[in-house]
């Protein structure tokens, strides 16, 4: 029986064939003694693998990229990127490599992704490496943001290498982080080689991702300008995905923008508890750059990166290829608005849409936020939460998430009139408002305390956590801790770019 066989996996490695020059072929490093610490049985099963196959000790070599199943054509890909709006003309895989590609069980083509397996041509002097804590935050976040119905790539498998890696607090466990993701292409893949005038290739380039994400375009005449249409659609429904539910990436370079549209690189990430559209954790980002409210505006400036690689693409006139990119630049603000207005619409209860709906959803953060420098100190996650209570009989549930409760009864007064005026079931309607606004998040306290838990060998804090966010929507007794902001001692919190 061949390993291809024993694990499940079936390769058909379209990348490494269809984009020779576009990577450099890279074998993981040797890991002493791997174990697969937490393995994702759903997903490993609908990409056709054996999860027993892959909890053996050959399996722990094949998730560590330490041993290669057959089929696989390890990467490293090759991209450029702005960096907090610095451009660098050679980043790619400094310390992952894509193993191969598989379909799962709806038919659609997956990467398997290996963050962590050892250094490569673009490692930049680093060691190539990750180590255990930041490899199980991504492992947490990633699932937790697919439970919320948000576009992710999604881990497969954390295993450690049985090696240990030196950082700043010292020698820490290595681990390999398994990611599966619609594909790793990126807007930095494209100013790769836009970058060095590599006309062709950028053709090769939006031909392959057409095929992949976008096979409907192949024959257009316009495919192009259509593609770049629907980039800017699937991140401006990502943002106002994101905005939703309070979730900051932290670090939105353009190499970490995905042509599929998924979240992607969760190393300093994090979920507001109290609501400020100011919020930065990274600990990298010093000028707030990628802050909450920023979000919207830098996903628009990352894809005017990506329109520059296509120009060439858009027109043999170069002031007509200008002219069509800017418009749709700009079409990215209406796309992004009507996304998030329907995005607040579910999570308010509007089901007819009105006109003032955007601005009655501007108007509760406003109120949420504050004036005049006095806070009002709400947990993002719970007011909106409690809109539903409100709903189901408990009047005072939103006011008391305000220090000033008239504030909120203004807004509510305003709010129940919009849903009188559009008639229905409040019972009804709370329903389907609990299954848009989660109960549960990653809350950044209990993530740090599972975490520390992890880290003297303890997982259950974890794995607790991990089970509470799988079914973010759904209120339980017993877990109220999991739905509460975190203690004032945890203030200033920041994160950092783990892996």
């Amino acid at each position: 029986m061949t390993q291809a066989n024993r694990f499940g996996f079936a390769f058909d490695n379209s990348y490494a064939r269809d984009l020779e020059g576009f990577y450099v072929a890279q074998d993981g490093a040797f890991a002493p003694a791997p174990q697969v610490v937490r393995l994702n049985e759903a997903l490993a099963r609908d990409l056709g693998l054996d999860p027993d196959a892959l909890r053996s000790e050959a399996g722990a070599h094949v998730l560590a990229g330490s041993v290669l199943p057959e089929g696989a054509s390890p990467l490293a890909m090759a991209y450029a990127g702005h960096q907090f709006g610095g451009f660098s003309p050679q980043l790619g895989d400094g310390r992952a490599l894509l193993l191969g590609e598989v379909k799962n069980a709806q038919g659609h083509r997956r990467d398997i992704h290996l963050k962590g397996s050892g250094r490569t041509p673009f490692s930049r002097g680093g060691d190539g490496k990750a180590v255990l804590g930041p490899v199980l935050r991504e492992y947490l976040m990633g699932e937790a943001m697919a439970a919320l119905g948000i576009p992710t790539t999604r881990a497969l498998a954390a295993t450690t290498t049985g090696a240990q890696v030196l950082r700043e607090a010292g020698p820490q466990p290595g681990a390999v982080l398994a990611r599966i993701g619609a594909s790793h292409l990126r807007v930095g893949t494209f100013q790769f080689f836009a970058a060095r005038g590599e006309a062709a290739r950028v053709s090769q380039l939006l031909d392959y991702c057409i095929a992949r994400h976008d096979p409907e375009l192949a024959d257009a005449p316009d495919k192009a300008l259509l593609f770049l249409r629907n980039v800017i659609a699937r991140q401006a429904h990502l943002a106002a995905a994101w905005m939703g539910v309070g979730f900051i990436h932290g670090v939105m370079n353009t190499d970490n923008m995905t042509i599929s549209g998924e979240t992607i690189d969760y190393g300093p990430c994090a979920f507001m508890d109290r609501y400020d559209p100011e919020t930065v954790f990274s600990s990298i980002d010093q000028t707030g750059r990628y802050a909450y409210a920023n979000q919207p505006g830098i996903a628009r400036w990352n894809l005017a990166r990506l329109a520059e690689t296509l120009l060439p693409f858009l027109s043999d006139d170069e002031a007509e290829a200008i002219r069509l990119a800017t418009v749709e630049i700009d079409g990215f603000i209406a796309v992004y608005e009507a996304a998030w207005t329907d995005v607040m619409r579910a999570k308010l209860g509007f089901r007819v849409p009105q006109a003032g709906d955007a601005a009655l959803a501007t108007a509760f953060l406003a109120a949420m936020q504050g004036q005049f420098g006095e806070g009002q100190e709400v947990d993002f996650t719970n007011a909106f939460r409690a809109l539903s209570d409100v709903l189901r009989g408990d009047e005072g549930a939103l006011a008391a998430q305000f220090t000033d409760r008239s504030v909120a009864q203004a807004w509510q007064a305003e709010w129940r009139a919009r849903l009188d005026a559009e008639g229905g079931e409040d019972a009804d309607r709370a329903a389907a408002m609990e299954a848009k606004n989660p109960t549960y998040i990653p809350r950044n306290h209990l993530v740090e305390t599972a975490l520390a838990a992890a880290g003297t060998g303890d997982l259950g804090p974890f794995d607790t956590l991990m089970e509470v966010l799988t079914a973010p929507f759904t209120r339980r007794t017993g877990l109220e801790a999991f739905s509460q902001p975190a203690p004032d001692s945890f203030a200033g919190y920041r994160t950092f770019c783990g892996t």
